[in-house]
């Protein structure tokens, strides 16, 4: 009776789980939907001095520094005085979307809750798991940036990757909820693959913040030309606002994923007797950290900015999609059974 029961809320559980990621999905489209019209038509609005604009953008044209403003406030000042004015398109619809994503959110919170309660583990012992997690990190992080940079016009550029993401995860990856095969069963995956799906999402922004940057960069030097831009790319937020916004999200998923990978060594000696063995999961999370530690590097070291450095921010992130995807399916490794 007991374990007829069980079986029951399982099936209850795994059917909410379904319908919840359904949802979901709706959601997010109706977002991104409201979000697009308020990067297409859209005031390009100046933002207000904040914790990643400067105070006084703009200062090469004649404007003077405010000398109330600075560290006690967490406004960071510009010296270099060379930066214009943080501008990104601005409308009503924009904060409807940003609800309309948050509520989004809590769906996806449930339906991992749901999902971990039908299998009775830590959801995210497959593929299907794991890029929900992954997405679901992706939005928290889109919220994160509304909220505290003023960055709500990501969401027309982070929830495109979502979407498709989620798209794949329930047309060709989804499998019904189940326990873990042996080499799951450890105590390591809410370590290791947490890691992994926090630094996974926090790249994925910076990754559409830094393809927004190169866009909005090019329509500023065509700009400078005197040259018109019409369209989405004319209202695009400030290049140097999505530099900033994509660097600093690096900077948070670059130590996880270096935690990540260590993780995953000394699971990997418990399972299999050894730290490192060139499996093309390891080879591959092992050429996505030496990328992001030269895009870190040389912008640190080298005072990179702009294209170049993106560039690099952008290749890390096309290794990231690779790793987690083409891995499992074009090469045979140990890693193979995710």
């Amino acid at each position: 009776m007991t374990y007829t029961l069980a079986g029951a809320m399982d099936e209850v559980m795994t059917s909410v789980s379904d319908s919840l990621i359904i949802a979901m999905i709706v959601t997010y489209a109706a977002a991104l939907f409201l979000f697009a019209i308020e990067a297409a038509y859209g005031r390009r609005t100046k933002l207000r001095a904040g914790r990643l604009m400067p105070v006084n953008a703009g200062a090469a044209s004649g404007a003077e520094p405010d000398a109330k403003s600075g560290a006690d406030d967490g406004i960071e000042v510009n010296v270099r005085g060379t930066e214009g004015e943080a501008r990104a398109p601005q409308s009503v619809l924009g904060g409807i979307a940003l609800g309309v994503t948050t509520f989004g959110f809590l769906m996806g919170v449930a339906q991992i809750v749901t999902r971990g309660l039908a299998a009775d583990r830590w959801p995210w012992g497959n593929m299907f798991e794991f890029v929900v997690a992954l997405c679901l990190v992706a939005v928290a992080g889109l919220l994160y940036a509304s909220f505290r940079y003023q960055a709500r016009f990501l969401g027309a550029f982070v929830l495109v990757p979502v979407l498709l993401l989620l798209g794949i995860g329930v047309r060709w990856l989804y499998v019904d909820p189940g326990p873990l095969i042996p080499a799951l069963d450890s105590y390591w995956v809410p370590i290791h693959v947490t890691a992994t799906i926090i630094a996974g999402g926090a790249f994925m922004v910076s990754g559409a913040a830094g393809v927004t940057y190169l866009v909005s960069h090019r329509a500023e030097a065509r700009r400078a030309l005197g040259q018109k831009v019409e369209g989405i790319a004319g209202r695009l937020p400030s290049p140097e606002l999505l530099d900033r916004l994509s660097h600093r999200f690096v900077l948070f998923a670059f130590p996880l994923w270096t935690f990540g990978i260590i993780a995953g060594s000394i699971w990997a000696d418990e399972a299999w007797g050894r730290f490192w063995g060139w499996d093309p999961k390891e080879v591959w999370s092992f050429i996505s950290w030496v990328i992001y530690a030269a895009y870190l590097h040389a912008r640190a070291t080298g005072g990179w900015r702009g294209p170049k450095a993106t560039w690099i921010n952008v290749l890390g992130f096309a290794t990231v999609l690779f790793n987690f995807f083409a891995v499992n399916y074009m090469f045979s490794g140990l890693h193979s059974y995710a």
